[in-house]
């Protein structure tokens, strides 16, 4: 194919995966590619994937979406942050909350600040600083981009949705975009006996579907990029030791928080993600701690509604593809790999991928270059997203089963350590390039789970004890008289 011109792309799957991809392909290719997705409506789609983080709004925006339109048609609702309730002792709770913190100086993030005023006293959270974290715990919400008479950023948010009315409304967007859907369940895929890439699918009612460059969303079972042509799993296990998990809707409370609760349980933990109709819950748990009837005790014994269908249960195992991008087999979604959803990465790494894709899209023909370039960036995005995660394990002190006794001394990589031992003794953190989460995340959930800095930046001395008491206070006021002027989130939502 080194001198073809890709001209017909075929996505296999669909949901949030399969959709996501054909949108947004649509929109930026769409006059240059004919686009087909293959669907079979007998086979179901995980659907469990309801949380996002705020690079979803640059999608919507991307594609053209009204905010309202899409809140209204995806029962959606506002997330500001997801609060870890249990997670370094079992009665304590922090929350990563999106957006920034404090205020910011040149070469001295506010944390530094905060260190030193708790070193001379100070009893303040981190967390009195944080805008969403105050308006998430109030049920505040409104999009201001700044604090008002400031130039403090002002709110950061994403959203909960249910992911198959978002499939639904994106393939709407694909199809008068041009996409051409196919039903049809595959039962064969037919590749070239020289080269190996494929070169149609066939399907059970005997069409075959022809494409220059197949994209892979077919979920777990990965039918091109594992069984056409072999793409190696590499596993993450032994850092990540939760292997299942059981979801099941609720009812909804009186109150819709704008954020998303993850509760830890002995073995593993538990998603609470509050929609309109709705709330999804989940337990994420090991199957080695754990038994089923065990982890259906535990998410039954706290829901927060009546439960609206019985539970599924998710089989997984963490870790992703060694080459995501194959010959002309480009994976998405859960077909790539696969890390759970304790902070929402799972639609964003659909996103990025598409993104990626369109990047490095082939010409005339595929080449090796272009194809290495996309699986060293999607290696790397995995990976810091895989450390950020195991964080949370490695640095719990709950001490009270063996499953977090295990999490506590287990090794982990050494760019996880190296960044957890620099923070303890020093406060520094430092965000790679590839990396999807802020320095601001990763001093949230290090400080939430007891990593606390023993020392500050020489900066944050720059100010004399009565100026620091002053910023301190003036910024917690500033916080407050802002997210008392907020509506509730529940008021947003009905204007919607």
């Amino acid at each position: 194919m080194q001198n073809t011109i890709i001209k017909n792309l075929v996505i296999l799957g669909g949901g949030t995966a399969g959709w996501m991809t054909a949108a947004l392909m649509a929109k930026v290719l769409g006059k240059t590619v004919q686009i087909t997705l293959v669907e079979s409506e007998q086979i179901g789609t995980v659907g469990v994937g309801e949380a996002t983080i705020p690079p979803i709004i640059n999608f919507n925006q991307a594609l053209g979406l009204d905010e309202k339109e899409f809140l209204r048609e995806t029962n959606g609702s506002i997330k500001l942050g997801i609060q870890f309730e249990g997670w370094s002792q079992p009665a304590e709770s922090y929350m990563h909350a999106f957006g920034n913190v404090g205020k910011n100086f040149p070469f001295c993030d506010f944390h530094h600040f905060w260190v030193r005023h708790c070193q001379q006293g100070g009893r303040d959270s981190y967390w009195d600083y944080s805008l969403n974290y105050q308006a998430a715990i109030q049920n505040k919400f409104s999009p201001i981009a700044k604090i008002p008479n400031t130039n403090l950023p002002g709110i950061s948010y994403a959203y909960h949705f249910d992911a198959g009315l978002y499939a639904k409304l994106l393939r709407r967007y694909a199809e008068e975009k041009g996409v051409k859907r196919v039903e049809g369940k595959v039962s064969d895929v037919r590749k070239n006996p020289e080269s190996g890439f494929v070169e149609s699918l066939l399907l059970e009612s005997g069409q075959a579907v022809t494409g220059d460059l197949f994209a892979d969303c077919s979920g777990f079972i990965g039918l091109l990029i594992d069984k056409a042509v072999g793409s190696e799993y590499e596993s993450w296990s032994q850092w990540l030791p939760c292997d299942r998990a059981m979801a099941v809707p609720s009812a909804s409370g009186e109150r819709i928080p704008p954020y998303t609760r993850s509760i830890a349980h002995a073995c593993g933990w538990q998603w609470q993600i509050p929609l309109q109709h709705r709330t999804g819950n989940g337990l994420v748990y090991s199957s080695s701690h754990w038994s089923d009837e065990q982890a259906h005790e535990a998410l039954f014994g706290n829901l927060p509604g009546e439960p609206l269908a019985e539970p599924r249960i998710i089989p997984f195992k963490t870790g992703h593809r060694r080459e995501q991008w194959k010959k002309n087999v480009v994976s998405l979604g859960l077909a790539s790999g696969f890390l759970e959803p304790l902070e929402s990465t799972s639609i964003h790494l659909v996103q990025s991928a598409a993104t990626r894709l369109i990047k490095c899209f082939p010409h005339r023909g595929i080449r090796g270059e272009e194809v290495a370039e996309f699986n060293r960036q999607s290696r790397v995005e995995m990976e810091r997203i895989r450390d950020f995660i195991i964080l949370h394990y490695k640095a719990n002190q709950r001490r009270d089963s063996d499953f977090w006794r295990a999490c506590e001394v287990m090794p982990v990589p050494d760019s996880l350590q190296e960044k957890m031992e620099l923070f303890r003794s020093s406060g520094k953190v430092f965000r790679d390039f590839d990396d999807l989460f802020t320095e601001v995340a990763w001093q949230q959930v290090m400080i939430g789970q007891g990593i606390v800095p023993e020392d500050h930046h020489g900066i944050a001395d720059g100010l004399t004890d009565a100026q620091l008491a002053e910023l301190m206070q003036s910024l917690k006021t500033l916080i407050q008289g802002t997210v008392k002027q907020l509506p509730p989130h529940e008021a947003f939502l009905s204007h919607k």
